[in-house]
């Protein structure tokens, strides 16, 4: 009897395992069924994701999701949400994916599962050229004014190493903040390296520069983000970082979109 106790335990086991398995292994196959992959995103956020001159959707992680269904054999849809509102349009499942310059966090995948991060990059302050502003204390004061985007890591590590500041939260992508910063509706600003430096040649010349010292202990990652159950789709983004990583299209991407400026000719 005992062994046919551990026998049948086995077989429960093991069929709850490939129970799980045709359980989780929907939403790829659904992907392709449908005919559609569906990406959630924050246009505005350039160069990551944004509207061109010609009305249509651009940027670096854009381009990804572009490979990524062709890959599939399937359409691309991009769906624009606030930052507040990408992970419940994937949770919903009105989005298959969420491609957003956005930090896994232990709170975040607490809903969410991210794939492997696909670049880092580092948290930085910037602020007026009129300004004095020198380090980071000078700009940690409650005379100060600091511009974040509402909900973003970004916000969460300035509140920590800047709690002695002012702050206000914005919706919307990076160029949001140099724009307030500009009107002067802020002091200093709070953002991605990367997000920054991409957007200042569209502002006037020597308006915006970066403090030295950066904020955190090091570089952020970025990555995309799926739901919990899509597995195999979690797997599938790893898997396709993995492939063009070594055929030369991540590198690709990554200077045309990330390390040079001609995007903005096409764009």
């Amino acid at each position: 009897m005992k062994k046919k106790s551990v026998l049948s335990l086995v077989f429960a086991l093991l069929t709850a395992l490939l129970f799980s398995g045709v359980c989780t292994a929907g939403t790829l196959s659904d992907i392709v069924k449908r005919g559609e992959l569906r990406v959630a995103v924050q246009s505005g956020a350039a160069p990551y994701a944004f509207i061109d001159k010609n009305g249509e959707h651009a940027g670096s992680m854009i381009d990804f999701t572009k490979g990524m269904a062709d890959a599939m054999g399937v359409k691309l849809k991009v769906l624009d949400f606030d930052w507040d509102g990408l992970i419940p349009a994937l949770l919903s499942s009105k989005a298959d994916i969420l491609a957003a310059d956005m930090t896994p966090t232990l709170k975040r995948a607490l809903k969410i599962s991210f794939a492997d991060p696909w670049i880092h990059v580092q948290p930085c302050i910037f602020t007026s050229t009129k300004k004095s502003y020198q380090t980071i204390d000078d700009v940690n004061n409650p005379d100060v004014t600091v511009g974040v985007l509402l909900g973003s890591t970004g916000e969460t590590i300035a509140k920590k190493y800047l709690p002695k500041a002012k702050f206000k939260s914005y919706k919307g992508g990076g160029r949001m903040i140099v724009q307030a910063l500009i009107a002067g509706h802020i002091d200093a600003g709070v953002n991605d390296d990367l997000a920054v430096l991409t957007v200042l040649p569209d502002f006037p010349p020597n308006s915006i520069r970066l403090l030295d010292k950066r904020l955190g202990q090091g570089k952020d990652p970025l990555s995309f983000a799926v739901r919990h159950e899509s597995v195999n789709l979690w797997q599938w983004i790893n898997l396709y970082f993995s492939t063009i990583r070594k055929n030369g299209e991540y590198d690709k991407n990554i200077s045309y979109w990330l390390e040079g400026t001609e995007w903005k000719k096409d764009h």
